[in-house]
């Protein structure tokens, strides 16, 4: 596995250019958004559907149902696609449709996206009431189903509550640290400790505003913001509990515009520091090269880039 990118965006359209995703290297492990909380399940479904159409069409991807697909693809010098949602929203309240959306090819799923819902709350809540009932429903569905559940986003203690129901590990597909970065998108150390005892794995991600390093020329300190990220996180749970998940969008201007356009879904927290930078993939691939001079061994390397997330997905995959 040469990459487990655990969280990319493509312009929420059916449209979108699939194409774009090949910036990232051949061996690779992508999953890939198909829709947060504005989107119905019809909208979604259709997003997954035109996606994987188009990536079958290209012939450089491999859309992934079972573990024994992202061997093929790698032997086949191919990138492997699976699918997420930042949101149950397009669940439409109702937990079987966890199955329709694993059948699409979704493997992870945030209960909720930045404010409460049926599920739970999310991190731009100001009253954090945690999980709900209908949310550890779908927690227990997604154990039985395959489905990873992920914290990114939550609330606090709808994060620390997802650790205490799932019976799987849990993940934070693209989540930094609070302690080095007081933002409301970012994790606490207990909830990273929570994640962990789950067999978990936290993701990292590359966006400006969750690493404190949004200007728009500051790309190498972006770089070495996330090499931060990923040392504190292995000093608090260890090395096998740290992964990345670059959160990159290839629909930038578009993201940037629906912070314009749906702010309900936001805060001053998205745009007190001007528009969204990201790292990307590009970029993502100086990471090992910034860790090594930090100290980091090929195998820890190999572990942080893929084969956590990998170890992840063969224990909650059905």
């Amino acid at each position: 596995m040469v990459l487990w990118e655990q969280h990319c965006c493509l312009p929420l359209q059916e449209n979108a250019d699939v194409t774009e995703l090949a910036r990232y290297p051949a061996g690779s492990f992508l999953s890939v958004n198909i829709g947060y909380s504005p989107q119905s399940k019809a909208q979604a479904s259709a997003l997954g559907h035109a996606f994987r159409r188009n990536a079958l069409w290209d012939g450089r991807f491999r859309p992934v149902q079972v573990l024994d697909d992202l061997t093929a693809a790698a032997e086949d010098g191919m990138i492997a696609l699976a699918f997420d949602l930042e949101d149950s929203g397009p669940l439409e309240g109702e937990v079987d449709n966890v199955r329709h959306f694993y059948d699409l090819g979704v493997r992870t799923m945030l209960p909720t996206y930045n404010y409460a819902n049926a599920a739970g709350c999310g991190c731009l809540d100001a009253e954090d009431t945690g999980l709900s009932a209908y949310g550890r429903d779908l927690v227990r569905e997604m154990n039985a189903v395959g489905m990873t559940v992920d914290g990114s986003h939550c609330s606090i203690r709808t994060g620390l509550e997802l650790a205490e129901a799932s019976e799987r590990p849990m993940i934070y597909s693209h989540a930094n640290f609070k302690s080095l970065w007081s933002h409301p998108r970012n994790i606490t150390d207990d909830q990273a400790r929570a994640c962990a005892a789950t067999g978990g794995v936290i993701g990292i991600n590359g966006v400006g505003i969750f690493l404190g390093v949004n200007g728009p020329e500051q790309h190498r300190d972006r770089v070495r913001a996330i090499a931060d990220h990923i040392a504190y996180g292995v000093d608090l749970v260890g090395v096998a509990h740290i992964g990345v998940g670059s959160d990159y969008s290839f629909d930038s201007a578009d993201f940037n515009l629906e912070l314009a356009t749906n702010p309900q879904a936001f805060s001053e927290a998205y745009t007190a520091w001007g528009p969204l930078q990201w790292v990307p993939p590009e970029d993502l691939l100086t990471v090992p090269a910034e860790l090594m001079r930090r100290g980091f061994d090929d195998a820890s390397i190999a572990a942080i880039f893929g084969g956590n997330f990998a170890r992840v997905a063969a224990q909650v995959w059905s």
